[in-house]
């Protein structure tokens, strides 16, 4: 019956991440030196903990009107691991700008393997909102589920429910 189960939630993700409106990595708890992995169908990002509070990271994301942009970010763990600052640069953004951007994260501990999150980056030309929910499904496998808004100062803003999965390895 376990089995079943499981095969029956990784079946309604797939389905859900096909139909994903909108994806930004999702905001995660690492332990020194782990790697997480992710991906839907608007994007993918792969970070690792370089040290215990530094995680540095890439991300890809496809725009429904925009170029398909890409990120490079550092995340330092402020307070414990669960309020970060973070500081990146985005290509391609509208226009065919670059932008330098900084913000924070807030995430809750992990709750029956459940763990809210929000964040929040700024750059020149662009903002971006995220809130959402990873959820630990199997081993070192995690769902995501967000809202995800981004506002370019140029253009039209993009906004939805994004889903994912994350391996940590």
């Amino acid at each position: 019956m376990k089995h079943k189960k499981r095969i029956a939630a990784m079946t309604a993700a797939a389905l859900t991440l096909a139909a994903a409106q909108a994806f930004a990595a999702p905001v995660n708890q690492m332990a020194n030196h782990e790697t997480a992995v992710g991906a839907n169908t608007k994007g993918a990002y792969v970070e690792h903990k370089v040290t215990g509070k530094a995680t540095v990271g890439y991300e890809y994301m496809d725009r429904d009107e925009y170029q398909n942009q890409d990120a490079v970010y550092l995340q330092y763990d402020l307070i414990g691991s669960e309020v970060k600052g973070i500081g990146g640069y985005r290509w391609n953004l509208p226009g065919d700008k670059h932008n330098a951007y900084i913000g924070a994260a807030v995430s809750t501990p992990k709750v029956f393997g459940f763990e809210a999150y929000a964040s929040y980056i700024a750059g020149k030309d662009f903002n971006e909102t995220q809130v959402g929910l990873n959820k630990n499904i199997i081993a070192n496998i995690d769902a995501n589920i967000n809202y995800h808004n981004f506002k370019p100062d140029e253009g039209h803003h993009e906004d939805g429910i994004g889903v994912g999965l994350s391996v940590k390895f």
